[in-house]
């Protein structure tokens, strides 16, 4: 699943990668997929897109997003955006590569490489022209600012805090309703388990010295993880793993913590959860 970690990381390498390359070939749809999800007709995207020259990458969030516009554009009607989500996998392929057998979108370049995105168990493959693409994820996770930049500080995070039920846990405070776009279930527990946190612990009880080691985690780990190039359970632009070796994690949880005792694993909120009983006590 594409979070912030991967986002930032394959965007930097789409733009040492794909940058002003030029479109040619665009097929969508090869291999249906019940959970590949398209931005209106894919039938369009060959239109949109066949021609243009690649301009930039960008990481919104858990988003990434490609711009490519016609060469010698004077306007920004012109730009046309792709924006890949959830559990795109998005891969570089070399001409001297094969195509994977199966792929919901493949986009050819002029020198015969290829950008190749399938759905792993659901993903959001959008194409549309930029002044016309209208989805209120992708407007939220450019309007919020990324744990990864100066401007998500202690106040902003507090801003965030202080608009929470009092029922509301920190699972929920930091995964969902797209308070910090891009951070998920996936990064979630190394977060929590950094922080000493339990994830069904109540936002509201959080001492002042809680919320400050909260945040701390959650910039210090989410740095960590994107400067490592993603995490060890996630593929990057190559097919390679991340650098950062996930600690709490499906593969992971069976081994013992660090403090020697056993790791729990519980569904919660319509997902997993995993923690250290005895490194992240629950409050009563």
């Amino acid at each position: 699943m594409i979070e912030i970690p991967e986002s930032n990381t394959i965007v930097r390498q789409l733009n040492e990668t794909i940058k002003v390359k030029k479109i040619v070939e665009v097929i969508t749809n090869h291999s249906p997929h019940k959970f590949a999800f398209f931005y209106e007709d894919p039938k369009d995207y060959s239109d949109l897109l066949k021609g243009k020259i690649v301009t930039e990458a960008n990481s919104y969030g858990g988003q990434v997003v490609i711009i490519v516009k016609t060469e010698n554009a004077k306007t920004d009607n012109e730009e046309v955006l792709i924006s890949l989500s959830d559990d795109a996998q998005i891969r570089y392929i070399t001409k001297d590569e094969d195509i994977p057998e199966k792929h919901q979108l493949l986009i050819t370049f002029e020198d015969s490489s290829s950008l190749v995105v399938s759905a792993r168990m659901y993903a959001q493959l959008h194409v549309a022209n930029v002044n016309d693409y209208d989805s209120e994820y992708y407007k939220v996770a450019r309007e919020k600012p990324s744990p990864l930049s100066d401007d998500f500080d202690m106040k902003y995070f507090n801003s965030l805090l202080d608009d929470v039920r009092p029922t509301t846990s920190v699972k929920a405070f930091l995964a969902t309703k797209q308070r910090i776009p891009g951070l998920g279930n996936g990064t979630l527990h190394d977060i929590l388990f950094n922080a000493k946190i339990h994830p069904k612990a109540k936002v509201k009880k959080l001492s002042s010295k809680q919320k400050e080691d909260l945040f701390n985690s959650v910039k210090n780990i989410l740095k960590t993880m994107a400067e490592k190039g993603g995490r060890n359970t996630e593929r990057d632009l190559f097919g390679n793993f991340g650098r950062y070796e996930v600690i709490l994690s499906p593969k992971t949880f069976k081994n013992p913590c660090y403090c020697g005792e056993k790791i729990n694993k519980e569904a919660y909120l319509g997902g997993t959860i995993y923690y250290c009983p005895n490194c992240q006590k629950l409050d009563s």
